[in-house]
């Protein structure tokens, strides 16, 4: 196994169309960085999310979550609530290769305001829009800003490909093309 660095993340994205749209530099003024970094690919977050309303709820369950509503909102930044999270998706789309998995992190500057990102992989031949939750461990709103950088993939390469793909599995994420909530 072994860490890609940007040139392969670059050709691959630009070549096989692993990451679309692909940004190719990393710095941005006065905006949280996104696009290849030295050993990986910071994602930028779309301007949809799914907003929890707990108005009715007394538990979340992940195997129940149609039970639990969520209103829609679009816009170019989004608050979360105090110690809440919301939903959000990648604003690229990626196709992974069968010899390959991905490790999301969350970035260290919304980290440092509280906000944590779930930690997940992409598994080979998974493809679609990256669903994400943004925690706001804080006790008081946290904003996050639709496409800006929200967390980091690090692209791991196996010798050869896998036995059995996400998509040999027909996994019940794959193609997603929107914020998605837990299915059993």
């Amino acid at each position: 196994m072994a860490v890609l660095p940007d040139r392969w993340i670059q050709d691959m994205a630009l070549n096989h169309g692993m990451i679309e749209p692909f940004a190719k530099q990393r710095q941005r003024i006065g905006k949280i960085s996104y696009g290849v970094s030295s050993y990986g690919y910071d994602f930028r977050l779309s301007d949809e999310f799914k907003i929890p309303d707990f108005s009715r709820a007394n538990n979340l369950d992940p195997k129940k979550m149609s039970q639990n509503r969520f209103g829609d909102y679009r816009g170019r930044k989004c608050l979360i609530p105090p110690n809440s999270f919301i939903l959000g998706r990648s604003l690229e789309y990626f196709r992974i290769p069968r010899d390959v998995i991905v490790i999301c992190q969350g970035k260290s500057t919304y980290a440092r305001s509280g906000v944590i990102v779930n930690v997940t992989p992409l598994e080979p031949e998974w493809e679609g829009f990256i669903t994400v939750a943004l925690v706001n461990s804080a006790p008081i709103p946290a904003t996050i800003y639709s496409g800006e950088g929200i967390a980091q993939l690090i692209f791991i390469r196996a010798e050869e490909g896998c036995r059995i793909s996400y998509a040999d599995r027909k996994g019940k994420y794959q193609a997603q093309k929107q914020i998605g909530l837990s299915r059993v």
